[in-house]
């Protein structure tokens, strides 16, 4: 354990930490007893659990089904960020009102500056007493991390350390390199594919990371293992912005009639995103660290700073901004008056180039929008009603797509890695035909077009009958035998007796040309794929 320090200069920086923040709410909100188990949810998947969860084996990553076996008397609730937000914000505001400077990364976790706080109370130690006292008031457990570095200073806190100035990649080095992935408010999604990838190198602790040199990472890895590597070193990730951002990007919004209400705050917070990201579009920046203040008809004068990971998107900014008006009207002491004005102003930005947008639009908020969409089905259906389909191994289309749960892990039924010899060639078909319906190949004279055991055609297939229409072909590809599970018995197998594959095209007009892929097999041909 490292000794708690005075602070000797510098910037340091203080995080205050409330483990299990999601099940703590969803405890409080469905007045849970303090003994049960709680489990958060999403997408079918524990994303967050109590401690009392853990114990009964519960972890994160299990789904619902696999936690209620091991834990039964577990309460399941589902994530909600709205929830999580509201119920944070007495916590902010309690700090907040013993140190001024308090920056969210999320509902709950915060961040401030820890010099002043630590000259006013006399040490960093006396300072995160008041502070941890002044979260219990509101009756929260917390834990405060202290540390020359943000990152640093997080990972700090869920250790309850203080890390002495200059001590910081010292601090980190023994730690597992999972340490890095832990919290989503400072990683890129893609940082748990990177520690993985550094578990299976060998790369087990932070240190082992660290301890290779800036040119390997970059050559080696991508972008956000660059920031991961600063991090591990216990050096800034992102420097602060050399100027202010000009004061014409903030935007504002006069509430007429006020505003009391949190759908209709709400409905003006993503009116104000909308309008902040054109204004950040046209000076080519994007926002990293975001004020949202408000004017009541009182005079009361509210303010908040989110700092996030990455630059923020339209999507999160009127996420954030939803977040904060909700706290701010539902808490104990909400303002005396309804909100008059609001407004939005990037306290940081960076350069547009930092924000990698996508093809089509911005980063994965189309991806997001749409499992949103698929969650909400999910909970109306059930777990099994939403599947998603996941690369497989195998030598037909159908085996090649394995089906689970939308939030299950994405285990397909065979590696795909494996050579799998007498694969169906590339391109696969667009269209997979489940049912396989049944469809007749003739000859040019008539007679039907079958396998022999040598794997060929006993005539050259000319014609397609296919119910009531036919069409003629236009050229054929094959046949591709399948023989494989030969040691089974045949009724368990598609090689009963002479299978086969078959790429046909049909004649026609340029528009009705289709290609469709056939299988033989029991002396049947059926259709099993199309192609574009």
């Amino acid at each position: 354990m490292i000794q708690p320090s005075r602070v000797r200069g510098g910037a340091r920086v203080l995080a205050l930490w409330c483990q299990d923040w999601g099940a703590v709410t969803a405890a409080a909100v469905a007045r849970v007893p303090a003994t049960r188990p709680v489990a958060v949810l999403f997408g079918n998947k524990v994303v967050e659990c109590s401690a009392i969860a853990r114990a009964e084996g519960v972890r994160c990553g299990l789904t619902r089904r696999e936690a209620q076996s091991r834990c039964p008397n577990v309460y399941v609730a589902q994530a909600d960020p709205d929830r999580d937000a509201r119920l944070f914000e007495p916590v902010v505001a309690a700090i907040d009102a013993t140190v001024p400077g308090v920056e969210v990364l999320r509902p709950g976790l915060l961040v401030l500056g820890a010099r002043g706080a630590a000259r006013y109370f006399g040490s960093e130690e006396a300072a995160a007493e008041r502070l941890v006292d002044a979260a219990a008031a509101v009756g929260v457990e917390a834990q405060i991390g202290i540390a020359d570095e943000l990152s640093t200073a997080v990972i700090a806190a869920r250790f309850a350390v203080i890390v002495p100035t200059g001590a910081g990649a010292r601090f980190l080095a023994p730690l597992s390199v999972r340490e890095l992935a832990l919290e989503p408010s400072l990683a890129a999604p893609e940082r748990s594919d990177l520690v993985d990838l550094l578990h299976r190198l060998g790369l087990r602790r932070i240190g082992d990371f660290a301890a290779l040199t800036s040119t390997e990472v970059t050559s080696r890895f991508g972008a956000d293992a660059v920031l991961a590597h600063r991090c591990a070193r216990a050096v800034p990730e992102r420097p602060p912005s050399a100027r202010r951002p000009p004061p014409e990007l903030a935007v504002q919004y006069r509430c007429d009639p006020p505003i009391d209400r949190v759908d209709a705050a709400a409905f003006a917070g993503r009116l104000l995103a909308t309008q902040l990201h054109e204004a950040l579009s046209r000076a080519s920046m994007a926002c990293t660290r975001l004020s949202v203040s408000a004017e009541t008809e009182a005079g009361e004068q509210l303010s908040r700073i989110w700092r996030c990971a990455e630059p923020l998107t339209p999507e999160g900014t009127a996420d954030r901004v939803r977040w904060q008006l909700d706290g701010w009207l539902t808490r104990r002491d909400r303002p005396t008056a309804p909100i008059t004005l609001l407004r939005l102003e990037p306290v940081e930005v960076v350069a547009a180039g930092a924000l990698q947008l996508g093809l089509w639009g911005g980063v994965g908020e189309e991806d997001e929008r749409a499992r949103r969409a698929l969650i909400r089905v999910q909970g109306l259906l059930g777990g099994e009603a939403v599947r998603v389909g996941v690369l497989s191994g195998g030598r037909g289309p159908v085996e090649r797509i394995t089906m689970v749960a939308l939030g299950d892990e994405p285990v397909p039924a065979a590696d795909p890695a494996l050579p799998w010899p007498g694969r169906l060639p590339r391109p696969a078909p667009t269209v997979i035909l489940v049912n396989r319906p049944v469809v007749y190949l003739e000859a040019a004279d008539g007679a039907p077009v079958q396998v022999t055991e040598r794997g060929l055609f006993t005539a050259d297939p000319a014609l397609l009958r296919w119910g009531s229409k036919q069409w003629r072909l236009a050229g054929w590809a094959g046949p591709w035998p399948v023989d494989e599970h030969w040691w089974m018995p045949e009724s368990d197998t598609l090689s009963a007796g002479i299978a086969a594959r078959i790429q046909v095209q049909l004649a026609g007009e340029p528009a009705d040309v289709r290609v469709l892929l056939l299988i033989y097999n029991d002396q049947t041909w059926r259709a099993e794929g199309l192609y574009d």
